[in-house]
C-alpha cells in the first residue's frame, strides 16, 4: 500500500484568519491534493486545536498559541486527510474545551485522530484504519510538553518522556505488530530547527523499530530530516505561516509518499513543496534543487542515500 505522510500541518494564526475571511481558501495546490489523495492513507500531524472556545493555557514561556476555526477539520476532509495526529505540544493551547471540540469537529468531518483525548487511555489508543486491502494501526505520542501529558483524570496529549526514560512500555507495546496490522508510530519529538535528528530521537527510533512498528515518522523540527530503514526522522512542515528561516530553509519540504508492506517500507519518496503564507505549493525547478541539497545532507547524516527520480526525490539505503 501507499501511505501519504505530512509534516506539522498548523491552520491557527494567520491561517485561522484566511479561513475566517474566506473559509473556501485555497491552502494547497490542487496538483498536491490529487498527489495525495492517490496515496491509499494520507495522515498528517495537525499542530493547532480546532475550536473557537476556550482561552489560552497558562504555560510559562510558551510563546505561540494555534487554534483554527472549526471549518478546518472539514477543510482537511476535502484534502483527503484520513487520520491526524493530535500528540503534540498545541493541541491544548486552548484548553480542555479546546481539545474536546478538536476530537468532535475532527469526527464530525470524517478524519480519525490519534494521540490526545478526554484521559491517558483514550490519548494512548490507537486507531486502525483500513485501505489497500489492509489494517493500518496508528499510534502517536509526544515527548512535549510533560504539562500536557493526559491523565486517569485530566485530558491531554499521549506523552513520553523519551529524553530520560526512552520508550515506555505502552508505547513499546503499541507499535508491536498483530498478524493482520501494519504499523505507523507518528511521533512529536525533539527540538525545533534542528538538521538531524538528536540523541534521544535517534534512541527512541531504534526502540520503537526493534519494538516491531512497520513504520515510525517523527516531526518536530519544522524542517524534514533524512530517512533510514523504518523510520522517517522528521516529516518537516506541511502549512502554516511561520517565518522563514534563510539557513535552514523551513519554507522547503515534502509530500512523503511511503511504498509499505508487512516487511517494513518498499520505496520512500517525497514530492518538494514550498510552504508560503498559508498555503503550499509545488517547488518549482531550482526549489526542488536546493531542497534535494539540503536533503543530501540530511539523509547522510543518518546514513541514507538520497537520488532523484523525475519530480521526486528519493531515499536509499545508505
Amino acid at each position: 500500500m501507499r501511505i501519504a505522510l505530512a509534516g506539522d500541518t498548523m491552520l491557527g494564526r494567520g491561517v485561522a484568519e484566511r479561513l475566517r475571511i474566506d473559509p473556501g481558501a485555497p491552502l494547497l495546490d490542487p496538483a498536491l491534493a490529487e498527489v495525495a489523495g492517490d496515496a491509499d492513507l494520507f495522515v498528517l500531524n495537525l499542530e493547532c486545536c480546532v475550536s473557537d472556545r476556550g482561552d489560552r493555557v497558562r504555560e510559562p514561556g510558551k510563546p505561540f498559541f494555534f487554534r483554527a476555526p472549526p471549518v478546518a477539520a472539514q477543510r482537511l476532509a476535502e484534502l483527503g486527510v484520513d487520520a491526524v495526529s493530535l500528540a503534540n505540544n498545541h493541541v491544548l493551547d486552548y484548553g480542555p474545551d479546546a481539545l474536546a471540540d478538536t476530537l468532535d469537529h475532527l469526527a464530525a468531518a470524517g478524519v480519525a485522530a490519534v494521540g490526545a483525548g478526554a484521559d491517558a487511555a483514550s490519548a494512548r489508543a490507537p486507531v486502525t484504519l483500513e485501505a489497500g486491502g489492509e489494517r493500518v494501526r496508528l499510534v502517536a505520542a509526544t515527548d512535549h510538553p510533560r504539562s500536557f501529558a493526559a491523565s486517569s483524570v485530566r485530558p491531554g496529549t499521549a506523552f513520553a518522556d523519551l529524553r530520560e526514560e526512552g520508550v515506555p512500555a505502552w508505547l513499546a507495546e503499541a507499535a508491536r505488530p498483530r498478524e493482520d496490522e501494519l504499523v505507523l508510530v507518528t511521533v512529536h519529538w525533539g527540538p525545533n530547527m534542528v538538521p538531524a535528528p538528536v540523541a534521544h530521537v535517534r534512541a527512541a527510533a531504534a526502540a520503537l523499530e526493534a519494538a516491531g512498528a512497520t513504520l515510525v515518522a517523527g516531526h518536530s523540527a519544522h524542517v524534514p530530516h533524512g530517512a533510514r530503514g523504518r523510520v522517517l526522522f522528521d516529516l518537516g512542515d506541511f502549512l502554516d505561516d511561520y517565518a522563514v528561516d534563510p539557513v535552514l530553509r523551513n519554507d522547503l519540504s515534502l509530500l512523503w509518499l511511503v511504498t509499505l508492506d508487512r516487511g517494513g517500507p518498499r520505496r520512500i519518496e517525497g514530492v518538494p513543496v514550498v510552504l508560503e503564507y498559508a498555503r503550499t505549493r509545488a517547488a518549482g525547478a531550482a526549489e526542488a534543487r536546493e531542497l534535494a541539497a539540503l536533503m543530501a545532507e540530511r539523509c547522510a547524516a543518518v546514513g541514507a542515500r538520497l537520488t532523484r527520480s523525475g519530480d521526486r526525490l528519493v531515499v536509499e539505503a545508505g
